[in-house]
C-alpha cells in the first residue's frame, strides 16, 4: 500500500513554498514581538531565531519586568506598550508579531498598520467578530501584509495530508473527526487568574483557544469553508465560570461532508485529526500541540502504514514562511480574509450553543 502514495511522501518535510535560498539571506526580516507570555518566550522567540528569514529585534509587554528580562537575555531592545504604539523604535523592525490576549490584538495591529509594518497576528484574530473585522480592515486600508498564526498550515505533516487528499488517495471524503483537549489549569501552571478565563479578554475559552485548531486545519486540508455550524458548550468547574470549559461542534461543508469536533480545557490530553474517505483513512495523532511530534498514518483495507519522518519545529516553520513570503514579495495563504471565515464560524458556534439551532454562514461578508 505504501507504494501507492510514496510519491506524495517523498522528502516529507520539504518546504513546497520555498523559492529563496535560506543560506543566502543576509538581511532577514526584523520582528518586534508584542506580548511576552509563555508561548512567546518558550516558542516564538526560539522559532524566530531558528528561522533564516527572521530575527527578533524589539520586545514589548505590559509587564515591565518581563520586557527587561527578555531584552537582556536575548540582547533585544525593550520598549513599553506606549512607546511601541507611538513608533518610538519603529526604525528597528520591519514586521510585528502580536501574541497578546485576544481582545488586545486590535490595538497593536492598528499601531503596526499605522507604522506601515507587516503583521503576524496570533489566532483567533480577536475576541469578537466585529473587532476581527476591524483588525483586517486596518491592515487592508493601510495596505500592509497581514498573516494570521495558523502554524498547522506550515507544518509539513499537514501539508502532506492535504496533498494526499487532493491526489484522491482517500477517495471521496465522507467525514472528519477531530479532538483537542488538555487540563489547562495543570498544564499552564494551575493559576486560575489568567486571561483565558476572562471572557472580556478571551472572547471564550475552550472554543476560542482550542477549537480554532481543528476548525482551521480542517478548512485547510479540505480546501473548503463550512456553510453551516452548530455546537454546544458546557462549564462545570468553578474556575471556568463565565467561559466555556468544554465545547463540541459540527462543521457542515459543501458536498455533504461534516466535521465533528470536540475540545476541552479540562479533560485528559488528546490531539487527533482523522479524515475518513471511501478508499482510506488519513490520521494525524498527535496533531495540534506544538510541543508534541506529529504522527501520520494511512489506513486502507485494514492495513495501517505509520509514516516515519523528520519532525520540524512548528514555530520555526511558521516564521520561516512569514519571513520568506515578505522577502520574496509573495502573499500569505492564511491572511486576514481567510481568518475572518474562522471568526464567523466561531461566532456561529457560540450562537448555536445559545439558541440550540444550527447557524448558516452563507457566503461570508467583507471585512
Amino acid at each position: 500500500m505504501e507504494a501507492d502514495f510514496a510519491e506524495y511522501l517523498d522528502e516529507f518535510a520539504r518546504r513546497d513554498w520555498e523559492t529563496l535560498d535560506p543560506d543566502a539571506v543576509t538581511d532577514p526580516v526584523r520582528v518586534a514581538v508584542v506580548g511576552l507570555g509563555w508561548f512567546a518566550r518558550d516558542w516564538a522567540l526560539p522559532g524566530i531565531a531558528r528561522s533564516a528569514y527572521t530575527e527578533a529585534t524589539v520586545v514589548t509587554d505590559i509587564d515591565a519586568d518581563a520586557v527587561e528580562a527578555v531584552a537582556a537575555e536575548h540582547d533585544l531592545t525593550g520598549v513599553t506598550p506606549d512607546e511601541f504604539r507611538s513608533g518610538a523604535a519603529a526604525d528597528a523592525y520591519d514586521a510585528v508579531y502580536v501574541a497578546t490576549p485576544n481582545a488586545t490584538h486590535l490595538e497593536y495591529v492598528e499601531a503596526a498598520a499605522e507604522q506601515e509594518k507587516a503583521v503576524l497576528c496570533e489566532k483567533p484574530l480577536e475576541a469578537t467578530l466585529d473587532r476581527a473585522r476591524r483588525l483586517v480592515a486596518a491592515c487592508r486600508d493601510a495596505d500592509v501584509p497581514l498573516m494570521v498564526g495558523y502554524r498547522m498550515q506550515t507544518d509539513p505533516a499537514v501539508r502532506r495530508l492535504r496533498e494526499l487528499l487532493d491526489a484522491g488517495v482517500a477517495g471521496d471524503v465522507i467525514g472528519v473527526h477531530a479532538t483537542m483537549s488538555q487540563t489547562m489549569l495543570g498544564e499552564l501552571g494551575g493559576e486560575a487568574d489568567q486571561w483565558r478565563l476572562d471572557p472580556e479578554l478571551s472572547g471564550g475559552c475552550a472554543l476560542m483557544d482550542l477549537g480554532v485548531y481543528p476548525l482551521n486545519t480542517t478548512r485547510f486540508v479540505l480546501g473548503a469553508d463550512p456553510v453551516r455550524v452548530s455546537g454546544r458548550t458546557q462549564t462545570n468547574h468553578e474556575a471556568f465560570a463565565g467561559v466555556d470549559e468544554h465545547a463540541t461542534f459540527r462543521l457542515e461543508f459543501p458536498g455533504g461532508v461534516d466535521a465533528l469536533c470536540s475540545v476541552s480545557q479540562n479533560a485528559q490530553h488528546a490531539s487527533r485529526l482523522e479524515i475518513t474517505g471511501t478508499d482510506a483513512r488519513l490520521i494525524l495523532d498527535p496533531a495540534f500541540y506544538e510541543r508534541e511530534d506529529r504522527g501520520f498514518a494511512v489506513v486502507r483495507d485494514g492495513t495501517r502504514v505509520d509514516v516515519d519522518f523528520d519532525q520540524v519545529h512548528q514555530i520555526e516553520e511558521e516564521f520561516a514562511y512569514f519571513g520568506h513570503q515578505l522577502l520574496a514579495g509573495e502573499p500569505f495563504h492564511p491572511d486576514g480574509e481567510h481568518a475572518l471565515a474562522d471568526a464567523r464560524a466561531l461566532d456561529g458556534i457560540y450562537e448555536s450553543a445559545e439558541t440550540g439551532r444550527p447557524v448558516d454562514l452563507g457566503d461570508g461578508d467583507a471585512a
